[in-house]
């Protein structure tokens, strides 16, 4: 499978609205702070096959010390076939030696990143105040 994982801006709202949807996030309710969100993040990736976008995860960080990756998501249809794999080994080499890398993860996803690597952060507890509702 040829996938072309990137670190680009070069996103179209219709596709990362199509792609959003997809994965039942309910981001995808509201382009108009999801787009924003995603163009501001620190570092943006992208999987595409054959141009279709089918793969997007962002970073938010200080730039020394800490990130942390909001979003990363898969089209349905290609999921477990490495795909993000790909996209969290190329943010994580921009990343690496970060005194912190955070995420939070859920369902399926728990998995996933601890074959990353990652574990639960100590005795923490996820909070959050939360205007969705597919979690």
């Amino acid at each position: 499978m040829s996938v072309i994982v990137e670190i680009s801006k070069e996103i179209k709202q219709d596709e990362v609205i199509s792609l959003y949807r997809a994965n039942e996030w309910s981001s995808a309710e509201i382009p108009e702070k999801l787009i924003p969100a995603l163009l501001n993040s620190e570092t943006l990736v992208t999987a595409r096959k054959d141009g279709k976008l089918i793969g997007i995860g962002n970073a938010i960080s200080d730039g020394h010390l800490v990130v942390y990756y909001p979003h990363m998501l898969v089209d349905p249809n290609y999921q477990g076939l490495g795909v993000g794999r790909m996209m969290m080994e190329l943010m994580q080499s921009k990343y690496r030696g970060f005194h912190q890398q955070m995420l939070t993860a859920d369902g399926k996803a728990v998995e996933f990143y601890k074959a990353l690597g990652f574990e639960r952060a100590g005795k923490t507890e996820p909070m959050w105040v939360y205007a969705g509702n597919d979690h």
